[in-house]
């Protein structure tokens, strides 16, 4: 047998790990006194079952391919972007407030409150980019503190400026909506909308931004090893802030999706919407590459979107999804053991 490439490794580890959670979900379903085969025929039928089901999945998948994209460049420059949740947040309140407070073309309105929501994702991930850059700080510590602070700020601004009533701000504008009647009619009046189609265009960018660019060499350079690429001439502290600026760009625009395609507004929140953090179990499923994100989100969304399904109609506790995904996650961080295990079968073999 030939020795097994790494770029199959990295196929096979995702593979594995989805499998592993399925599989491991079947059974708490069966020691738990539930049907684990009507279990997942619910959840999958509540997946792609049905034009509408599908288009949830789609919708779903949206915010995620972003967040998981967001966490993955930071990542791929070595660093750890725990704060995507509120990054997204003030994506998404700054989305909003620009399809609230201005009256423009539907084509220039849409961009506009896209790009601004961009701008506030990457000025929120400017702060743990210039602490630690000039400073040496956390990354970790700050971007979660920056979560709380991004939730409770996102709730007083929408209550002090755009309150509409019932913990909601006023709805955005029609011309900002990215909401479409005829795709929605095409998956069975679903809430799908043209959002997927930027989120897939945020992937190529960050592909090309990683592996096309001087500044995507420097900023992967940077994150192997910092004190090589400031031997060769690289302003460490400034990529460091670069990344995460974009990093948190990209947070920014997950958000928007949110308020100028699902909701058409934003909720004053009390507590995460999750969007952040299941970016994190996106993006490590997904290799950090922008096709295994995409794919990723497309499991993830789905999963959450059929959740409800497999409690209704397998009277499943919904709960149980998020133990599989958890249990995905676990098997991405083992994958070790499969590389340990192809290294030595590859080595027995030569």
């Amino acid at each position: 047998m030939s020795k097994i490439s790494t770029n199959f490794t990295n196929i096979l580890i995702p593979v594995f790990a989805a499998l592993m959670g399925l599989l491991f979900g079947a059974l708490i379903m069966l020691f738990s006194g539930y049907d684990p085969v009507l279990g997942y025929t619910a959840l999958f039928e509540g997946m792609f079952g049905t034009p509408r089901a599908f288009g949830e999945t789609i919708r779903a998948m949206t915010p995620l391919i972003l967040a998981g994209i967001a966490v993955g460049f930071a990542f791929r420059t070595g660093l750890f972007n725990i704060g995507v949740e509120g990054q997204a947040l003030v994506g998404w309140l700054a989305a909003v407030w620009v399809g609230v407070a201005l009256d423009l073309p539907k084509p220039l309105h849409v961009t506009i409150a896209i790009v601004v929501a961009a701008i506030a994702g990457a000025l929120w991930g400017f702060i743990p980019g210039l602490l630690k850059g000039r400073f040496g700080v956390n990354e970790v510590i700050v971007t979660i503190m920056l979560n709380y602070t991004a939730l409770y700020l996102t709730s007083y601004l929408i209550k002090r400026y755009i309150f509409a009533g019932n913990e909601k701000s006023e709805n955005i504008k029609e011309s900002a909506s990215l909401q479409s009647p005829w795709l929605s009619e095409q998956f069975g009046f679903s809430r799908i909308h043209y959002g997927i189609f930027i989120a897939l265009l945020m992937a190529i960018v960050m592909w090309y931004i990683l592996e096309k660019t001087t500044l995507g060499y420097e900023l992967r350079s940077v994150g192997f090893n910092k004190h090589a690429s400031q031997y060769a001439g690289m302003n460490v502290n400034n990529n460091i802030m670069y990344s995460m600026m974009i990093s948190g760009g990209f947070a920014g625009i997950a958000g928007s999706m949110e308020g100028l395609g699902t909701f058409g507004n934003m909720t004053a929140l009390t507590h995460f919407t999750g969007i952040g953090f299941d970016g994190i179990a996106v993006s490590l499923l997904g290799g950090n590459t922008a096709i295994g994100i995409v794919v990723s989100a497309l499991l993830f969304g789905g999963l959450n979107s059929a959740a409800p399904s497999m409690n209704f109609n397998a009277d499943v506790p919904s709960e149980l999804v998020r133990i599989i995904i958890a249990l995905i996650i676990f098997f991405v961080a083992s994958s070790y053991v499969i590389k340990y295990v192809i290294s030595k079968y590859s080595k027995e073999d030569k």
